[in-house]
């Protein structure tokens, strides 16, 4: 349970966390909150030589309202997102998905960055960021890169970063008027999600992002197909396993994942009026 011997290096700005990535490739690991790394650290799953620091970064910790977008930076940390007015105004189901992390300790410390940037598909807010359509910012040494959040993730805990690129900031269209829905299904409160759904419906938008049914943080696009042709709740919930790849493990089956699935895609799209 004691990580490997690394070097540690705290950056000063995001050129100084970029340069460091840079000099030392994958052998280098940004860290922030570490909720996500330093378990893989531990138990030895992940072995970075070097650790670099960002966490002085105080120019990434902000939420503003940019137009038709919110943008968000990277090192805020879960509490500021969940309880900022302009987020809960705009795109609520991102503050309900923010909430059910972890404990307090943990949204104290956590960061919006880290939980994109880990990539996990039983994490609460990409499936947030997935039904919202977001887009992340990334930056290295050779500028800036927009990409879409369904884009982003690439495979199990894999995203399309590169080596020397870090995520800045993360864009979330506003949704105002917007219903929206946030499903868990999990044993203990605090525990990771056996499945989740968020569910965003507006006028022209359907959005449903899916937790813990694929390899990847998974965006139902049979079931938001099924909404904006004028599908009803029960119709389109059915539709939730379409396209997934449910793992199976000691909290759940294939076949359980799916039908929590549909139930829970059914309940949040009633609770959102469809």
């Amino acid at each position: 349970m004691i990580p490997a011997n690394f070097d540690y290096i705290q950056a000063g700005s995001v050129d100084e966390a970029i340069q460091a990535l840079g000099e030392h490739g994958d052998e280098a690991k940004l860290v922030a909150g570490g909720h996500s790394l330093i378990p893989l650290m531990k138990f030895r799953l992940a072995t970075p030589a070097y650790l670099v620091d960002i966490n002085r970064l105080d120019d990434l910790k902000y939420v503003r309202d940019d137009g038709e977008y919110l943008a968000v930076g990277a090192l805020t940390r879960h509490c500021d997102v969940e309880k900022n007015d302009l987020i809960v105004s705009n795109a609520g189901v991102l503050a309900q998905a923010t909430h059910n992390v972890g404990d307090p300790q943990v949204r104290h410390r956590g960061t919006i960055g880290g939980a994109v940037a880990h990539g996990d598909p039983a994490s609460d807010i990409p499936s947030a960021l997935l039904a919202l359509k977001a887009t992340v910012v990334v930056r290295g040494p050779e500028g800036e890169r927009e990409i879409g959040i369904e884009d982003f993730f690439t495979g199990f805990l894999e995203t399309d970063l590169h080596d020397d690129e870090m995520l800045t900031e993360v864009r979330i269209p506003k949704v105002p008027d917007a219903k929206w829905s946030f499903q868990k299904f999990n044993r203990r409160a605090q525990d990771w999600a056996i499945v989740g759904a968020s569910i965003v419906c507006g006028d022209g938008h359907a959005g449903v992002g899916l937790v813990n049914m694929h390899s990847v943080p998974f965006r139902s696009e049979a079931v938001e197909s099924a909404l904006l042709n004028g599908a009803n709740a029960e119709e389109a919930g059915d539709l939730a396993a379409e396209g997934t790849e449910a793992p199976s493990d000691l909290n759940a089956s294939k076949d359980y994942r799916e039908h929590l699935a549909r139930v829970l895609v059914r309940r949040g799209l009633q609770e959102a009026g469809r």
